[in-house]
């Protein structure tokens, strides 16, 4: 059989890198992407501000108590988004099989390449060499024969630079990766295999299938496989997309349907931006409530007919506010997400019929 060339490309604190890039007097100094106010996120953070104990998803308050010079720029997702493109242009020049999992990574399979490369390094550093020569930003890249195992290399020694796991390195590889360094293993699935005295990859392919069945049911192949440094996923160049959603986290908590009707209507743009941008069009509106305590819901509407125009998602996102509010505890987030999708085509199609 011939050996996959598979190649992850993970740019390096992306957000950050390119606020940096745009403004030179962040250069050099910890920066978050974000909102410093009381309520706020670290979307992303620079080198510098990592040094400090400072990532992405941490409250803006912790990361201020973790850092008190740390600098927050508000994020520019057009810019990002542009930039995203500009990197996806160079990986179509050596492969059409790109399937980005982020604005900022993405796998490629160089196994049969536009340039006739034969070896995967090589790719991977012209690709990363072009990326520096025309964003003026850095990234790395894993190389190795499936998805896990390129994606576990492309961190292995971040950032910029890039590391190699041949097949005959593989399942060493994996034998001495702390499971909770696993790409997908959550912290409840860490502490699950914890509790079953499994700490590395070794301790996973000690086990049998069988035993594997008995701890985790119908994962219990994948975790055999995996185990061994096996993967055998495609790299998949038109993933479904199952759902588009946005979400805001408020700086001061909110009650009264008003309130709650002017904050979700940012997030109505942006999910049906992003949705008519890929030519969708949805069955599902979902709205997320997250209180002051931190209790999260979710309400959903579903219709047999496809919600056709930004005006349609209004009213049905009014209606789901209208069921919730007003609410007995304050709310801290809402979200708004699409979901259940027909490409547009088809459901000018569907019309067609439907009008017939």
């Amino acid at each position: 059989m011939t050996v996959k060339k598979i190649i992850h490309v993970d740019m390096d604190a992306f957000y950050a890198s390119v606020e940096q890039r745009d403004n030179p007097e962040l250069r050099g100094k910890p920066v978050a992407v974000g909102f410093g106010a009381k309520r706020g996120v670290v979307a992303a953070a620079s080198y510098e501000a990592r040094a400090f104990g400072v990532y992405s998803a941490m409250p803006s308050v912790t990361a201020l108590r973790k850092c008190s010079s740390l600098i927050f720029v508000p994020p520019r997702f057009d810019v990002y988004r542009a930039v995203s493109a500009q990197i996806r242009e160079i990986f179509a020049e050596h492969t059409d099989l790109i399937e980005p999992l982020s604005l900022d990574e993405a796998y490629l399979d160089v196994t049969q390449n536009k340039q006739g490369i034969p070896v995967a390094t090589d790719i991977a550093n012209a690709i990363r060499a072009k990326i520096k020569e025309g964003t003026g930003l850095n990234s790395s890249a894993g190389i190795s024969y499936n998805k896990f195992l390129a994606k576990m290399a492309s961190g292995y020694r971040k950032p910029n630079n890039y590391f190699v796991i041949p097949p005959s390195r593989g399942q060493s590889f994996v034998a001495t990766l702390p499971i909770q360094k696993f790409h997908g293993v959550g912290p409840a699935t860490a502490a699950k295999m914890h509790a079953h005295g499994i700490e590395t990859g070794a301790d996973l392919a000690s086990l049998t299938i069988e035993q594997l069945a008995d701890r985790f049911g119908t994962s219990a192949e994948y975790w055999f496989k995996l185990s061994r440094g096996i993967d055998d996923r495609e790299v998949k160049p038109n993933r479904e997309r199952k759902s588009v959603g946005a979400e805001d986290t408020f700086i001061e908590d909110i009650s009264d349907i008003e309130n709650a009707a002017t904050l979700t209507q940012p997030l109505i743009e942006k999910v049906w931006s992003a949705t008519d941008k890929r030519g969708l069009r949805a069955r599902t509106v979902t709205l997320k409530v997250k209180f002051s305590d931190f209790e999260q819901i979710t309400r959903s509407r579903s219709q047999q007919t496809l919600i056709r125009s930004i005006g349609d998602l209004r009213a049905l996102v009014q209606e789901l506010l209208t069921r919730q509010f007003p609410s007995e505890k304050p709310v801290r987030l809402l979200g708004v997400t699409l979901s259940n999708f027909v490409g547009l085509n088809e459901a000018d199609g569907a019309q067609i019929e439907l009008t017939l």
